[in-house]
């Protein structure tokens, strides 16, 4: 597969879009990567099943980057929970672990792709319902917090993408403020990320009919790319959240969601 101008131009804007999106919503970016890199690795020959898997895994990988980038523009606001960070984050690692390490390599991509849109779909519709949770809720104890991190890190590394689908309308149920929790899941993005990509590269070494440049299920052009062009727009998108009314921060969550699922639902229903 060629690196001709109009596939660096495809994922340079890739880029750009999720890392705004990184930080304006905590999604890492992963749910607006894998469907458009599973779309440009199809077009490009990339059996379906694969180009699934290597999507989700590479948009897994540029999280790492994203997530650094937009979590200091929270930060600076003082927007991240870094008691619920460490809460969440020793779960997130072994949940990560044992999806991406054998899991993930087992089920076909098609599935994957159901998965994706199952999931991505239930956390949009709870985000656009606006269900106001009781005022006495409050997030579980640590114990609590540790198995609800191995929750998301294992669906994180089913569907590729840094969690922020289940820990922002997780902690918004726990009247955990909308902002609060899209810092916080930034945060989060980055042990999601490493648990995760060390285990598709490990995962997929032996894997035939790889494009070239990869390392196991992550593609090296492609996360180069997304990578260097993200990391310039999540401070914005950050910087964007804080600005915006609630609840058409929520509504943008929702809307963006819905529009991915459905894409990946079809995806696996006729890849």
């Amino acid at each position: 597969m060629g690196f001709e101008p109009a596939l660096l131009v495809e994922l340079a804007a890739l880029g750009l879009a999720t890392g705004f999106l990184a930080g304006l919503l905590g999604i890492g970016g992963g749910m607006l990567i894998g469907p458009f890199l599973t779309l440009i690795l199809s077009a490009r020959g990339i059996p379906a099943d694969l180009a699934v898997k290597m999507a989700i895994a590479t948009s897994m990988a540029t999280i790492m980057f994203t997530s650094i980038s937009s979590v200091r523009a929270h930060h600076r606001r003082g927007a991240v929970r870094w008691d619920l960070v460490r809460g969440l984050a020793p779960g997130i690692v072994l949940g990560g672990a044992l999806a991406s390490l054998g899991v993930f390599a087992l089920l076909k991509g098609t599935t994957l792709a159901l998965l994706f849109a199952a999931f991505v779909g239930y956390s949009a519709t709870q985000m656009f319902l606006d269900r106001k949770p009781k005022p006495s809720r409050q997030m579980p104890g640590f114990a609590g917090q540790t198995a609800t991190g191995g929750v998301i890190g294992f669906l994180s590394g089913l569907v590729g993408a840094g969690g922020g689908f289940v820990s922002v309308p997780f902690m918004v149920a726990f009247n955990v403020p909308i902002l609060n929790a899209v810092a916080t899941s930034a945060a989060l993005g980055f042990p999601i990320a490493l648990a995760n990509t060390a285990g598709y590269i490990w995962s997929g070494a032996s894997v035939a009919a790889r494009p070239e440049w990869s390392l196991g299920y992550v593609w090296l052009p492609g996360l180069l790319a997304i990578a260097c062009c993200s990391v310039l727009t999540a401070p914005l998108g950050a910087s964007t959240a804080h600005r915006l009314p609630i609840a058409k921060l929520k509504r943008i969550f929702a809307v963006v969601l819905y529009l991915l699922a459905a894409y990946m639902l079809y995806k696996g229903l006729h890849g």
